[in-house]
C-alpha cells in the first residue's frame, strides 16, 4: 500500500482550493490502495479567525499553534511514500517545513498549486503583514519536489522553469455531488449570477455600467452569493450569504452566471472554477477572456467570451431573449464538464502523481 501524507493549509470541507483540487479524489485513492493521512495547517477555530476582520492576537496565537502542530506533523512522516503540499506547508515565513522534509527526510513531494502564489495578492485585512508569506519560496518548493500539479498551462509555464515534472491537473467538478437538491418551484425573475468571496468581489466592478445600461431595457436581478455583499453600488443587488449547505441549491437559481476578470498574470493563473460550477448546472456563462477561460469556452457553443462593455452587453441580451439558444448553450456546458473536467474525467491523471 502506498502511504501519502497530506499537508494542507485548512481543515477538511472548508476551502474551495481543497475541495475542488484534492479532496474530491480521495475516496478514489483509497479506493486504489493509497492510504491518505491529512495534516491541516489550521484546525476549524483558527480557519474561522484567520480570515476574519481584526483578531490580530488571536491570528498571532493560531499561527504559533498551526507551526508547533506542523512541527508534529514531521515526526507523522517516517513511513510515506509521498508528502504531498497544496500550496505551502505554512501560510507565513521561509520554506523551513518544505525543506526538511526534501533535504533531511529525503520524502518524495507532489506539490499541488492552483494560483499564481508566487506573485503578490493579499485580502486587505492582511495587508500589513503580506511580506512574511515569503512570495519568493514558490520556485524553491517547485525545486525540491518530486512531482509538481497545477491547475492551468501558465502555471505549468512557471513551474517547468524549477521542475521539468509538471502535470496540468485541471480544478475538476464532481457533478454526482454538484447536483441540485432542492426540487420546489420558483418564479424568481432572470437572474444575473456571481459567486466568489470578498477578495474578489472587485472583479464586477467593470460591470456595473454594463448592468446599468441593461438595467433600462430588461428586467432582471443581479444575484451575488459571497461571505459580504459588494461595498459598491450594483443595480438590483441581491445579496445571498453563502452556506455550504444550500452553495448549489442557490447557484442553480441563476438564469445565467459571469465571471468577470482583468487580464494580468495573476488572472492569468486562475483555473476557471467559478465558470465549471455555472457549467457542471447547466447554467449558461459568460467570462472574460482571460487565461484559462478560451480553453474551457468555446464562444458561442458552451458559452461565451466577452472583453468589451458591448460585447458583455450583447452577450447578456442575447441569453435573455433567446431562451432556446441559452438552454442548448446550457447543456453544452454541462457536457463539456462532464467530458473534461469532472473528476471521473481526471481520476487517472490524479493517480498518476503518485506513480515512483
Amino acid at each position: 500500500m502506498i502511504k501519502v501524507a497530506l499537508f494542507c493549509p485548512y481543515p477538511l470541507g472548508e476551502a474551495p482550493s481543497q475541495r475542488f483540487r484534492f479532496e474530491q479524489y480521495l475516496p478514489y485513492l483509497e479506493h486504489q490502495g493509497i492510504e491518505v493521512k491529512v495534516y491541516p495547517f489550521l484546525n476549524q477555530n483558527g480557519w474561522k479567525i484567520f480570515y476574519a476582520h481584526g483578531k490580530p492576537l488571536k491570528k498571532i496565537v493560531h499561527l504559533l499553534f498551526g507551526c508547533l502542530m506542523r512541527t508534529g506533523h514531521l515526526f507523522k512522516l517516517r513511513n510515506a511514500d509521498f508528502v504531498f503540499i497544496h500550496r505551502e506547508a505554512a501560510p507565513l515565513g521561509p520554506p523551513v517545513f518544505e525543506w526538511v522534509i526534501a533535504k533531511i527526510l529525503r520524502k518524495r513531494i507532489v506539490y499541488d498549486f492552483d494560483d499564481a502564489i508566487w506573485l503578490p495578492n493579499f485580502s486587505p485585512q492582511h495587508r500589513n503583514v503580506h511580506r512574511l508569506k515569503a512570495y519568493w519560496k514558490v520556485k524553491y518548493m517547485v525545486r525540491w519536489s518530486y512531482k509538481v500539479s497545477v491547475g492551468n498551462q501558465f502555471l505549468a509555464d512557471y513551474a517547468r522553469r524549477y521542475n521539468s515534472n509538471v502535470v496540468v491537473v485541471p480544478t475538476t467538478i464532481d457533478p454526482s455531488l454538484h447536483r441540485v437538491t432542492d426540487d420546489s418551484p420558483t418564479n424568481s425573475p432572470w437572474v444575473i449570477g456571481w459567486t466568489g468571496t470578498h477578495t474578489t468581489v472587485h472583479y464586477l466592478m467593470p460591470l456595473v455600467p454594463v448592468l446599468e445600461q441593461l438595467a433600462q431595457e430588461i428586467p432582471f436581478v443581479f444575484r451575488v452569493i459571497s461571505n459580504e455583499p459588494p461595498a459598491f453600488d450594483v443595480p438590483n443587488l441581491e445579496f445571498i450569504p453563502w452556506k455550504k449547505a444550500t452553495e448549489i441549491d442557490d447557484l442553480a437559481k441563476f438564469s445565467v452566471g459571469v465571471m468577470p476578470l482583468s487580464d494580468d498574470d495573476w488572472t492569468k493563473g486562475k483555473c476557471g472554477f467559478k465558470a465549471l460550477q455555472y457549467m457542471a448546472l447547466g447554467i449558461p456563462t459568460i467570462a472574460s477572456r482571460v487565461g484559462v477561460n478560451p480553453e474551457i469556452i468555446e464562444h458561442g457553443v458552451n458559452g461565451f467570451l466577452a472583453d468589451s462593455p458591448q460585447e458583455w452587453l450583447a452577450c447578456l441580451r442575447q441569453l435573455y431573449h433567446e431562451s432556446e439558444r441559452s438552454r442548448a448553450i446550457g447543456q453544452a456546458a454541462a457536457e463539456t464538464v462532464h467530458r473534461h473536467y469532472s473528476v471521473a474525467a481526471n481520476r487517472a491523471l490524479y493517480l498518476n502523481l503518485f506513480e515512483r
